[in-house]
């Protein structure tokens, strides 16, 4: 696969729709074209103790932040025509149906495909876990700064580009 979007959502609490960050990476022809990061205004606007244990997000970050849909406005045509690429993708493809059944947008059958899954196919049990930092080594990419929606969704893009 040469062509896709991959994408990472950090969420503020325990609900989909609560994305408090996003991190988009564009492959055209199996190189890194484009990059997009922000951080958003969550939906419900609260933060649980593990969630901001595991990105550092609080509402200080986000209190400034643009709502979803102003975000989505600038994601919405750099992905167009695109599947979309995550690890773990029904997670991440959950928050993204919940955070527009919130806003009460018209939902896009975006094409999602996962690149655990594709490291459980190709690695099988070579690796102790399908984790995204393992995952990324054992594509030889060091995952830095591992939980910041950018970063992320770097790494699942080189995972992508070698295993999709």
């Amino acid at each position: 696969m040469q062509d896709f979007a991959a994408i990472d959502f950090e969420t503020a609490n325990g609900q989909r729709s609560s994305v408090c960050s996003v991190g988009v990476v564009i492959v055209r022809n199996g190189l890194i074209a484009n990059t997009f990061y922000s951080l958003i205004k969550p939906e419900p606007d609260y933060y649980d103790w593990f969630c901001q244990e595991v990105h550092g997000l609080t509402h200080e970050d986000t209190d400034n932040a643009p709502v979803f849909p102003d975000v989505w406005r600038q994601i919405e045509p750099l992905i167009e025509g695109l599947p979309l690429v995550a690890h773990n993708s029904p997670f991440d493809e959950s928050c993204l149906r919940a955070v527009f059944d919130v806003y009460q947008m018209d939902y896009p059958d975006y094409k999602f495909l996962c690149t655990c899954s594709a490291s459980r196919q190709h690695f099988g049990q070579l690796l102790p876990d399908h984790q995204l930092h393992t995952v990324a080594a054992a594509c030889g990419y060091h995952l830095e700064h591992h939980h910041h929606a950018l970063a992320d969704a770097e790494a699942c893009a080189r995972i992508a580009i070698q295993l999709l």
